[in-house]
């Protein structure tokens, strides 16, 4: 990540070097992006496969989906910086062998605990790989060449999030309950090791030419504090422990690192300068793809569960159900990123008034009817409604709000913070789809618990999920409106 503000003249001395290879250069660590993200949408919908495997409880449910995003989140700021010290080729070449080694574990597991033991350190490969991907555009293509290589990263990520549902409902429908969730890990295995003979072999070894500075004492708090708010999800620790302790510190440890990185960047190069959150477009962008990932990630979770065990479909009708979202954003991701530049904040708003639309849509067509006696009850008004419309339209929003939302969080930001701030925002994106798993996970588990009645949970649990659409609405509307008053 700190890669983004090195000066056009690096880049272009570099992209003269190694011309012919740029193209393979990037293709691999595409690629490798793409099993990352991949690995999202395949997780959330085997979810309910694993659970008939290892009837794992709630809190490990939600450990699968959250601990990835809790290990990917903490590892990008600090791998960028360790690409910068030890090379991007040898950071991304051993995030890709851990890929594959978790991968493989994960398909092999034979408990609930190996399993989330693997799945946290599929995350961490995650979060080295990513930030490597971005040095490398920035190292290998010149300022007036880049819109090309970050159009082929974002058609990557869109790409995996269209082929995940349906792919993984194959998978969970040919490899049968007990194989079919197994097979969405291996099949990173071969692809990988791919990568990493390619990635080795082509990728520039050229490092700096100053040691950066790592900054370990910022990357520790920063580590520990978000570990211990992580803790607060589930049932895992009784609720005195979670409230009382992990999260009164966790929130002071992230004090702690705020305050740390104000004095460190007096005498050395801080993980993150906490003078970026005084630019109010970066502060409130962060805040808006905090609460915006938060509710689109945890879509996914939710929405398969209930698909799947509350109204009874198999995994390839979940999967095929769950891909109007994703390609929703595949129509509208790369008009909105042109035009981020000249329409602005109401991009994001009326983004985000579409999704929270779209949401409502897979309830409003049995929220007002009697409660039915079987869940299936809700299957029929639930696709037509809801499936039928509501995810493109949801879709068709989260690609008016992404893309720009980034744009427009960043477009303060000094060059020589690019680095910094993109970090931060990509670590806030992670953190946010994690906390959404937890909350509206936890939401769905405590609406079973109590009512026993999956109609009624999916109905909570969905309800937080457009409540954090709301929170992300109000804080864009917020900027507009300082916006509007400075002008």
């Amino acid at each position: 990540m700190s890669a983004v503000g090195r000066s056009g003249d690096e880049a272009d001395r570099a992209a003269a070097e190694r011309p012919v290879r740029r193209l393979p250069v990037i293709v691999v660590g595409i690629l490798v992006v793409f099993m990352t993200v991949l690995d999202i949408s395949l997780v959330a919908l085997a979810i309910p496969a694993i659970n008939r495997t290892f009837g794992a409880s709630n809190t490990e449910q939600q450990w699968l989906v959250s601990g990835y995003f809790l290990t990917l989140g903490t590892a990008l700021m600090p791998a960028g910086r360790f690409g910068d010290a030890c090379g991007r080729r040898n950071v991304f070449v051993a995030g890709t062998l851990l890929l594959v080694v978790a991968s493989g574990v994960a398909g092999l597991a034979p408990s609930m605990g190996w399993l989330i033991i693997a799945r946290l350190f599929q995350g961490l490969a995650a979060g080295m790989v990513i930030p490597q991907v971005y040095g490398m555009i920035q190292r290998l293509f010149a300022a007036d060449e880049r819109a090309r290589p970050l159009g082929w990263y974002a058609a990557g990520v869109v790409s995996a999030r269209i082929v995940g549902p349906p792919l993984g409902g194959v998978l969970l429908t040919v490899g049968g309950p007990e194989y079919g969730w197994r097979w969405i890990f291996l099949v990173n295995i071969p692809i990988g090791i791919v990568a990493t003979v390619w990635g080795w072999r082509l990728m520039p070894t050229i490092g700096r030419t100053t040691r950066p500075d790592l900054d370990p004492v910022g990357v520790l708090l920063l580590i520990t504090g978000l570990s211990l708010l992580w803790l607060m999800q589930g049932e895992l620790w009784p609720p005195l422990l979670r409230w009382l302790l992990f999260l009164p510190v966790g929130l002071g440890v992230l004090v702690g690192f705020v305050l740390w990185e104000q004095r460190y960047a007096r005498q050395g190069q801080p993980l993150f300068d906490p003078r970026l959150l005084r630019l109010r477009s970066f502060a409130l962008g962060t805040f808006v793809a905090t609460f915006y990932f938060a509710g689109y990630n945890a879509i996914f979770f939710v929405l398969s569960k209930y698909l799947q065990e509350g109204l009874g479909h198999d995994g390839l009708e979940a999967g095929l159900a769950l891909t109007p979202l994703p390609l929703g954003v595949a129509v509208t991701s790369f008009f909105a990123a042109t035009k981020a530049k000249w329409v602005g904040r109401p991009l994001v708003i009326l983004g985000l008034v579409l999704g929270a639309i779209g949401l409502a849509g897979l309830v409003v067509g049995d929220v007002f009817l009697p409660e039915p006696d079987s869940p299936h009850a809700a299957a029929l008004p639930l696709l037509l409604s809801g499936l039928g419309g509501g995810l493109v339209l949801t879709g068709v929003g989260a690609g008016l709000v992404i893309a720009p939302n980034q744009t427009l969080t960043l477009s303060e930001v000094p060059p020589s913070e690019g680095g910094s701030a993109g970090g931060m925002l990509q670590t806030g994106q992670r953190f946010g789809g994690g906390l959404g798993v937890a909350v509206a996970g936890s939401a769905l588990f405590a609406g079973l618990g109590s009512t026993g009645n999956w109609v009624t949970a999916f109905r909570v649990s969905w309800s937080i999920i457009i409540g954090f659409l709301l929170v992300a609405l109000v804080a864009s509307l917020i900027d507009l409106y300082y916006l509007r008053r400075t002008r």
